[in-house]
């Protein structure tokens, strides 16, 4: 069943780029003690991810931030190194991109999807999330593929 609101999040890891290369990041270390908005994505530079949910994340970075939030994340089922390029090639500062290679945290949360038919194996579905010291305060799945409309930065913005 997947996750909901209510819910504490499952132990997992992360991969994130820090100055000395690839590290390890637990859920633990991301969200206990802090509000963080987590958005995820199905892949890295795929058209309505880099498109328009990154876009819509940056956009309204600094008024989601003005709600309390302290740390806006985005995770795909992406390897670290695509996440570290894709971060640098949307120009968005302020935002953690974190990466769940083996989508490990997208099948814990029971939000992953089978994307082999297109070539693209275990990707994670398009959500937006509060999570309030390890508990999700707010979740809006995206319904249709190819849309943003519940779970981009606009939309959580409203809920905030």
């Amino acid at each position: 069943m997947p996750i909901k609101v209510g819910d504490p999040l499952p132990s997992a890891k992360f991969r994130v780029m820090s100055g000395e290369g690839p590290a390890w990041k637990t859920t633990e270390e991301i969200f206990k003690g802090k509000k963080v908005a987590l958005f995820a994505v199905p892949g890295a530079f795929t058209g309505t991810c880099h498109k328009m949910h990154v876009p819509s994340i940056v956009q309204n970075l600094a008024a989601i931030k003005a709600k309390g939030v302290d740390t806006v994340a985005v995770t795909a089922v992406n390897d670290v190194f695509v996440m570290d390029a894709w971060k640098k090639a949307t120009a968005a500062e302020g935002v953690d991109f974190i990466a769940d290679g083996n989508g490990e945290f997208a099948k814990a949360i029971d939000l992953s999807f089978d994307g082999s038919g297109n070539g693209l194996g275990t990707r994670s579905r398009r959500y937006a999330m509060l999570v309030d010291n390890g508990t999700v305060r707010i979740l809006n799945v995206e319904e249709a593929p190819g849309k943003v409309e519940v779970s981009g930065g606009d939309a959580l913005l409203k809920q905030l």
